[in-house]
C-alpha cells in the first residue's frame, strides 16, 4: 500500500529537500583543441584546476556527425579534436592555451609524435573573436620563444562532434593499452625534448 504525505507537510519537505540539494554548478564555456591523439589531450585537461569536463571527437571537416573509421580513412576533412567545458571563474582561456601548446610539438607538420596524417595535426579552434585574439598572440608568443616557424592552425569553429563511447576517457578505461601506447609513441620523450621541465603542464606554475 502506498502511503500518501498529507497536504500541509508537503512545504516543509519540500523546502528540507531544497536546502540538502547540492548547489547548481557555474556557467561553463567551451574550448576545442587538436593535439594529435584525442586521448592523450584528455588527459592533460582532466588534469586542470577548473575543467569540468573533457569529450573527445572531431572538428574542421564538411561530413556531419562522421564516425570514426570515416576520419580515420581520410576524405572527411575533420581533425582529432578535444572539446575542454571549463569553469571560467576557475580557470581562464590563457591557462588552457598554455597546456595546450605544452602538450603538443608545434613544429609537426600534419602529424604528433608517432601518428601521421591530416587528422593528427595541431590547432587551436577558437569559439569567439576574444578566443581567437588570444589564440593569436599565444601562437606568437611561441613562435618568438623558439624563432622558428610554427604548424599550428588557428582555425575558425564551426561544429564539434563527438566520438563514439568507446574513445571516451579511453585512458581511463584502457589504462594498460594507453599506457603502452603513450610510451611506445614517445609523446612525453618529445615534450620534454622541446618544453623541458614545462613539458605536459596542467597550469600556468
Amino acid at each position: 500500500m502506498t502511503r500518501k504525505t498529507p497536504g500541509h507537510l508537503l512545504g516543509p519537505i519540500m523546502l528540507v529537500a531544497m536546502l540538502a540539494a547540492p548547489a547548481l554548478a557555474a556557467d561553463t564555456e567551451s574550448a576545442v583543441f587538436a593535439g594529435g591523439c584525442f586521448w592523450c589531450m584528455e588527459e592533460a585537461y582532466d588534469k586542470v584546476e577548473g575543467v569540468v569536463e573533457t569529450t573527445s571527437g572531431f572538428s574542421g571537416g564538411h561530413v556531419d556527425n562522421p564516425t570514426y573509421e570515416q576520419v580515420a580513412a581520410g576524405g572527411t576533412g575533420h581533425i582529432e579534436v578535444v572539446k575542454v567545458e571549463y569553469d571560467p571563474d576557475a580557470v581562464d582561456y590563457d591557462t588552457l592555451l598554455h597546456v595546450f601548446w605544452r602538450n603538443i610539438d608545434p613544429f609537426a607538420v600534419d602529424r604528433q609524435f608517432c601518428d601521421e596524417g591530416h587528422t593528427y595535426q595541431s590547432a587551436i579552434f577558437p569559439m569567439n573573436d576574444a578566443q581567437r585574439e588570444q589564440a593569436e598572440a599565444s601562437r606568437q608568443a611561441v613562435a618568438e620563444r623558439f624563432d622558428q616557424d610554427i604548424a599550428t592552425r588557428i582555425i575558425d569553429f564551426e561544429a564539434f562532434y563527438p566520438a563514439g563511447d568507446y574513445h571516451q576517457n579511453f585512458y581511463k578505461k584502457n589504462t594498460l593499452r594507453y599506457n603502452y601506447y603513450k610510451s611506445a609513441c614517445g609523446r612525453s620523450e618529445r615534450l620534454h625534448e622541446i618544453w623541458g621541465d614545462e613539458a605536459e603542464a596542467t597550469g600556468t606554475s
